[in-house]
């Protein structure tokens, strides 16, 4: 007992993050690999298809060619999809389960994409070095004390003029808490279900807003869409 209270001491907001991220965080990178390992789950995103959205920037001329990281990539598919369409492509994510099955799937169809296993919040490159950076799904699991670390990091190393894009819970998909009950509750709930009101009012605060809709229900057997999630685009404020 008298170990606890002489390493659990509070001296400064660091250490109040610290201790949050020990009450929520421990045992989320298990939990995701554990998830990933079973692959025949009749779960919609493990089929190895792009988000409906993604699909869209390139058929709108929006996305071209460049330098791309896929944020809590999972399985691969969006990876996969951008370097298909000529992008040189990192993805990470911190399930080795997930960075398995992506490097195997990336063999299997010839598809040149450098997987890592590694957390956003871990990850190490140039500053200012990616045209492009996608987030399907990550950011509804990312703790609130952590949001602002987080897109500081999307900015980091996103170019001046390139395109931060995201897809997370609205209400429909994700739970309907505030950010509070996270910690009332000592839990994410699955992940957080957003308003719009809530999700422009963070986002705004970095980004400008390009676009910001519900994901398109999708019953095409090659591209992955349900409407319980939102889709935004965005860039760098001038």
């Amino acid at each position: 007992m008298l170990e606890q209270i002489d390493s659990e001491i509070i001296k400064n907001n660091d250490d109040v993050f610290i201790m949050l991220d020990e009450i929520l965080e421990k045992r989320d990178e298990e939990w995701w690999t554990k998830f990933y390992s079973d692959k025949a789950k009749p779960i919609p995103f493990f089929h190895c298809i792009p988000d409906e959205n993604l699909v869209s920037y390139f058929d709108n001329g929006i996305l071209k060619r460049g330098r791309a990281l896929d944020v809590g990539c999972g399985n691969g598919r969006n990876s996969l999809y951008l370097a298909s369409k000529g992008l040189d492509v990192q993805g990470i994510d911190f399930s080795e389960t997930s960075i398995e099955w992506a490097i195997k799937t990336s063999k299997e169809k010839s598809v040149n994409v450098n997987f890592k296993c590694q957390s956003i919040f871990d990850y190490e490159d140039n500053e200012k070095s990616f045209d492009f950076i996608y987030d399907a799904g990550c950011f509804h699991h990312i703790k609130p004390h952590k949001r602002e670390k987080y897109l500081n990091t999307i900015l980091k190393y996103l170019k001046e003029d390139g395109y931060y894009a995201m897809t997370c819970f609205n209400l429909k998909g994700g739970a309907n808490i505030s950010d509070y009950d996270v910690y009332r509750d000592y839990s994410m709930h699955g992940g957080i279900g957003f308003t719009e009101y809530k999700l422009r009012t963070i986002l705004e605060q970095y980004f400008e807003i390009v676009e910001f809709r519900e994901m398109l229900e999708s019953a095409d057997d090659n591209v992955f869409g349900k409407s319980f999630l939102w889709t935004v685009l965005l860039k760098k404020k001038s």
